[in-house]
């Protein structure tokens, strides 16, 4: 009897072991954060940064890819080691040096129409390219300050929230504990950059308001561009 439970023992061990394993990936599955459009997002900033005019005067373009490659890799990898300071560090690192450029970008596109002899339709190009990258770059800025980034809001730590989304006010119980996408953010991005106003969200935070009035104001620098060249102000 006593050695038949003695055989039972290793059986229940190794039954608990792969039970607390497939736990511990249970667990470390429910901690990632679907971030495949942020990272779509960035590569698509990129790549269309890389394509505005400005930066065959500075650069050859796989440079500046190269640049941004770096920045996403580093991310990647802090992202994928679960190292959450530095993927935050990185990934505010990563979004500031995108808007250094943008608005690098955005100042040439001015400059050129005053001083450059450029086609109307690679002006156009330039500020079609522009206006769009204005987009996708605050989209990921607000991605990752809302309640102190998609780290804290996932794992349930959250700061005091930044942003409003409608879903939240909503006395709906099918919206109950409703949490926000990158989808969202984007979408509130593409509503600043047309209509200058974030709409339906109310913005609580003075970080964001200043990120939202930042949008807005290179948003209309670039249709004010397009509005000069249609009027023959260049």
């Amino acid at each position: 009897m006593d050695d038949d439970l003695r055989g039972r023992e290793p059986q229940k061990s190794s039954l608990e072991s792969r039970i607390e394993s497939e736990l511990a990936l249970l667990a470390k599955d429910a901690r990632r954060i679907p971030r495949a459009l942020f990272f779509a997002a960035l590569v698509l900033i990129g790549v269309l940064l890389t394509a505005a005019s400005i930066w065959m005067h500075i650069a050859p373009w796989w440079v500046l890819a190269s640049f941004f490659a770096v920045l996403v890799a580093l991310l990647a990898a802090a992202i994928w080691q679960e190292h959450d300071v530095w993927a935050r560090r990185l990934a505010l690192t990563t979004i500031t040096v995108l808007t250094l450029f943008l608005i690098v970008s955005i100042t040439h596109l001015v400059h050129a129409l005053f001083h450059e002899n450029l086609s109307d339709v690679a002006l156009f190009r330039d500020a079609l390219l522009l206006w769009v990258t204005n987009i996708f770059v605050f989209a990921v800025w607000y991605w990752e300050i809302d309640r102190g980034g998609p780290i804290r809001r996932h794992r349930g730590h959250p700061e005091p929230p930044d942003l409003l989304f409608p879903q939240m006010m909503a006395e709906i119980p099918e919206w109950a504990g409703w949490q926000p996408t990158f989808l969202d953010y984007l979408y509130l991005a593409f509503n600043t950059n047309t209509a200058f106003s974030p709409t339906d969200t109310a913005v609580l935070s003075r970080r964001m308001k200043f990120l939202m009035m930042m949008q807005s104001a290179l948003a209309l620098v670039v249709v004010a561009v397009v509005a000069g060249r249609a009027i023959n102000i260049g």
